[in-house]
This record gives C-alpha cells, sequence and structure tokens, in this order.
C-alpha cells in the first residue's frame, strides 16, 4: 500500500476528513448532534464511551480507511502520479 503520507499530512482537507471520519461515528452511535458538544469535557466522555464500544470502533476505522483511499485509483494505494507529488496538487 503506496500512499503520500507526507502530502497527506499537509493538506489541511484531509486533516478534516480524518476528524469527521472518527468524530461523526461517534455522535451517530450515541444519538448525538453536534449542538451537544458543548465542552472539551462532554467530547471527551464520549470518546471514552466510544473507545469502550466495538460497533463504534469498527465504524471509524471503516471511516478513516474511506478517508485515506484513492476511490479513483485500483486498490488502496495512491496513483503514480499522486506519489510523485510534493505538495497538494492545486489542479482545478
Amino acid at each position: 500500500m503506496k500512499i503520500n503520507w507526507k502530502v497527506r499530512i499537509k493538506n489541511p482537507l484531509w486533516w478534516i476528513q480524518i476528524a469527521a471520519a472518527l468524530l461523526l461515528p461517534m455522535l451517530a452511535y450515541f444519538g448525538l448532534a453536534w449542538e451537544d458538544m458543548t465542552s472539551w469535557g462532554t467530547l471527551w466522555d464520549v470518546f471514552l464511551r466510544a473507545v469502550q464500544n466495538p460497533v463504534v470502533l469498527l465504524a471509524a476505522a471503516v471511516s478513516v480507511f474511506n478517508a485515506v483511499t484513492d476511490p479513483t485509483t485500483a486498490g488502496v494505494g495512491d496513483s503514480r502520479r499522486a506519489l510523485e507529488y510534493k505538495t497538494p496538487n492545486l489542479d482545478r
């Protein structure tokens, strides 16, 4: 599995995808919404409940896997072109 991690780490959108991939399954499983996360303590409590629940962990793992894989290439790795990037591609 060849993935250009250096470039992904430099991309703010990728970090947003990973954060959402981890947080949204937790909120959905516990029937919560963004509005319910009114303090760091509340968020921490949800996190602690989530890591004790295999269903939530599996859902989060699948979400992270989906955020990491490139659906435009066969398999899990990046394309040869993407592996050559030094910074996120700015083509539009």
